[in-house]
């Protein structure tokens, strides 16, 4: 399993044993004549629910490319879009973007990461796991 899978199935994992129920992985959508499958190189949208919250989680490993800030530009570019696209046709489900727990405390602290975060209203989520054990799953909202 390549390690982007892994940190998938930990935000997974995590949101399950927080109480989440997955109803969706990937969620696959039909927007303005676009097909979104949010579901590339392994790194899928996961929908959930919980007492009557509905949630969408597009987990990013930050684990291929070479540069960080790539990833974010990726990343936050799809963050609009699926944001975009859920206020269309699922508006009760609000999105979040997960990053692993270390990305999220070395790259999420810089100055230009920080204010596109806040500019763009991302809701974020961390995991932090063992790649080895999932019994040590922790993740926070932020």
């Amino acid at each position: 399993m390549s390690a982007k899978d892994v940190f998938h199935e930990v935000v997974k994992t995590a949101l399950q044993k927080d109480g989440w129920q997955i109803t969706h992985d990937p969620l696959t959508m039909s927007v303005g004549g676009v097909n979104l499958s949010i579901d590339l190189a392994a790194q899928k949208l996961i929908a959930a629910e919980r007492e009557g919250q509905k949630i969408a989680v597009e987990v990013k490993s930050f684990l291929e490319r070479s540069s960080a800030i790539s990833e974010f530009h990726t990343a936050l570019g799809q963050f609009i879009n699926y944001r975009g696209a859920l206020r269309r046709r699922q508006p009760e489900r609000v999105l979040y973007l997960a990053v692993p727990l270390t990305t999220y405390k070395t790259f999420f602290q810089l100055d230009f990461p920080k204010e596109m975060i806040a500019e763009n209203q991302v809701k974020m989520l961390t995991a932090l796991a063992s790649v080895m054990r999932y019994n040590k799953l922790k993740y926070k909202y932020l």
